[in-house]
This record gives C-alpha cells, structure tokens and sequence, in this order.
C-alpha cells in the first residue's frame, strides 16, 4: 500500500500526529530529518551574522516550516526532529484552534494547582507566549537554552492537558462522545508534555540527536 502523501496542516488537531507521514524515500527520510533540524537549531547559535539569520526567517516564511516540517514527523520521539516535529504541532494546534487551546489553558490554570506540580518551570507559558516560543525554534532564530524552551513547551502541555481532562470530567453523562474526544486528547497532550521534558534532559545531557 502506498503511503498516504503529507497534508498541509489546516485545522490540524494533536491526533493526527502520529498519522502524517512525508513523501520522501524512507530510505533517506531519517537522515533528512536530523540534518534539517540539527541546521535549524544551530543556525542561531553558530551565526554571529543577523543577516544570514533573517535570511533564514524569510525562507521558512515563504518556502513554509511545513515542507521542513513533514520530514520530522517519523522521528522518534526523543530525537531533536521528534521534538521539533511536536513544537511545530503545538505551534499549528495553537494558531488554527486557538479559542479550545484558551479555554482549556484557561481551565488547566484554574482547575488545578498545575503551576506547582510542574518541577522547573515557575510560570508555564500561555497559548500566545508559547506560539511565539515556536516561531522562534522553527525559524532558527532561538538563541537561548534549547532545553528551556523544550521544558516551556512542555509545562504548557501539561497545563492545557489538566484543563482538558477538566472539561472531559465536566462533559461526562451529557455529552458523552465530545468528553471520549477530550480525554483522547489530554492524554495525547501529556504524552507530548512528557516527550518534549525527556528531551529537554536528552539535550542537557548532549544526546539529543
């Protein structure tokens, strides 16, 4: 059977994760996939050139991260591809569903203690700060400590995963299937918290490859 080609992400939702694949020989995908992301995370860091930068910035903004981004998508979990494969769902999760990203966010924040029980991350980020933390990955322009902003991406997970389940507990005998729906993706978003924290001591640790 063929393999289905890769969508550009519409109104993408955290479940199609795992079931968007690139169009590239299999054969070469992987070794593409670390390349580019091992180019994008290093661009910032190695170049002491702002123009060469916004040269960057301005290929990612009119080629589009998804061309990049679909070779990411078979990656391991906790390789750097994986992870940038899941800060760029975040990313487009955010901005195409951005109402449900808020309101979970906002029912994670509130319904549960979440600040506390995420172990170094003082103040999880919210829905726009951590798009923009995304922008900045994606288009190699992040300076800072990777693993910061790995560990951010995921406390915000975390976050809205506690307000899903939240809203999951709130739907259950009246609207059954949505509170399925919602606690499919709460546990998806843990997942994913859980991945980009592992990833985060990976590269602290210089084996995040």
């Amino acid at each position: 059977m063929a393999e289905p080609r890769f969508r550009r992400p519409a109104m993408l939702d955290m479940e199609m994760a795992d079931q968007l694949e690139g169009d590239i020989d299999p054969a070469d995908r992987g070794l593409i996939a670390h390349e580019t992301a091992a180019a994008i995370v290093a661009q910032a860091r190695e170049s002491g050139d702002p123009e060469l930068v916004a040269r960057l910035v301005r290929l990612v903004d009119e080629e589009g991260i998804d061309t990049v981004a679909m070779m990411w998508a078979k990656a391991g979990e906790h390789t750097l591809p994986g992870a940038l494969w899941r800060i760029y769902m975040i990313r487009e999760w955010v901005k195409h569903d951005a109402g449900a990203v808020a309101r979970s966010y906002h029912h994670g924040v509130n319904a549960a203690h979440v600040r506390h029980a995420i172990a170094g991350v003082e103040d999880p980020p919210g829905p726009s700060e951590v798009q923009a933390l995304a922008d900045a990955v994606l288009s190699g322009v992040f300076s800072g400590d990777l693993a910061v902003a790995l560990e951010r991406a995921g406390a915000f997970c975390r976050v809205v995963a506690t307000g899903a389940a939240f809203e999951a507990q709130s739907d259950e005998g009246h609207a059954d299937r949505r509170a399925h729906a919602t606690t499919l993706r709460a546990a998806q978003l843990l997942r994913t918290g859980e991945d980009l924290e592992r990833c985060a001591a990976m590269w602290r640790e210089g084996r995040l490859d």
